[in-house]
């Protein structure tokens, strides 16, 4: 960590999406509301894959895994956005600007591995469905599971370091809600093409093109057909997701809008958790099926 960006940047202000009062109560309202839907819908969803019998499969283990990084993710950001929509001083020190950024970016690169996890298992279950349950067994889903955590909160380190290393000539004025990579980045006054490089590079890896070109080397127009539609789901989610992180981290910081990064920023640590519940609920029919019948059970307890 340089020891001058610490001496000189204590603190850092946050700008937020807008700095009109008006604005702001109105901005505090909606994704308050949103907030609640992304932990209702994601806590119903890990309630019933891990209560329902029928559900007991790697695809749902993986969806609850899912299901718990969006409801973190989203927590790293929405809360303090609230707090600083209803403040004056919208600013936020050294430290908890850099654990913020650290933590962010790590569960946002377990949700981009996890999204490739769950893409290669339903690669499997489409191209091998006779050697699905041996090569996809409960213990595999575990150690894949931590595997997961454990590679996106290595993988964060080395973009967090960098970053910190940038000499920052005492700017602090972050022109965004929260503390990200980007958006610190933008703030050094000394050439960051080496950490922009390594940022691509690390995206690069974690993308995922395979699923669909195993899909299309189904020969039956019938096998294609079930493929897309067992993947449907998984593939919005992934384009969502992929879309709107590669827009943020993957360009060059001169070429970079601010007020568009923000835009996409909320998108996918916001709008994505909320929707990705709705997308693998309404496609999905056996866990349409589960919720009825957790809908039945719970209600039928309550009278």
């Amino acid at each position: 960590m340089s020891s001058k960006n610490e001496t000189l940047v204590q603190e850092f202000v946050l700008l937020g999406l807008s700095s009109d009062p008006r604005t702001q109560t109105i901005l505090f309202v909606a994704f308050l509301v949103i907030y609640i839907i992304i932990l209702v819908g994601n806590i119903l969803i890990i309630t019933v894959t891990t209560t329902d019998s029928c559900l007991q499969t790697p695809m749902y283990f993986f969806l609850t895994n899912l299901s718990f990084m969006d409801i973190c993710v989203s927590t790293t950001s929405v809360p303090r956005m609230l707090k600083d929509l209803l403040a004056e001083k919208k600013t936020i020190s050294y430290a908890e600007c850099v654990t913020q950024m650290y933590i962010s970016l790590s569960l946002g690169e377990c949700e981009c591995i996890l999204l490739a996890v769950m893409a290669y298992d339903r690669y499997i279950a489409i191209c091998y469905p006779l050697h699905y349950t041996t090569v996809i067994n409960r213990l595999v889903c575990i150690r894949i599971a931590l595997g997961t955590w454990i590679c996106g909160f290595l993988l964060s380190v080395c973009h967090v370091i960098l970053t910190l290393n940038i000499n920052l000539c005492g700017r602090n004025e972050i022109n965004h809600f929260l503390c990200e990579v980007p958006e610190v980045l933008s703030l050094g006054c000394e050439d960051i093409v080496i950490v922009e490089y390594v940022i691509f590079i690390v995206g690069v890896l974690i993308l995922i093109i395979r699923i669909i070109l195993n899909i299309l080397k189904i020969t039956s127009v019938a096998g294609q057909k079930k493929a897309f539609s067992t993947c449907g789901s998984h593939m919005i989610v992934v384009t969502m997701f992929y879309g709107s992180a590669m827009a943020v981290y993957m360009k060059s910081r001169s070429k970079s809008s601010a007020d568009i990064d923000k835009i996409i920023t909320v998108f996918y640590f916001i709008i994505t958790p909320m929707l990705n519940p709705l997308i693998y609920t309404l496609r999905n029919k056996e866990v349409k099926s589960a919720l009825r019948k957790f809908r039945k059970n719970y209600f039928s307890e309550k009278n």
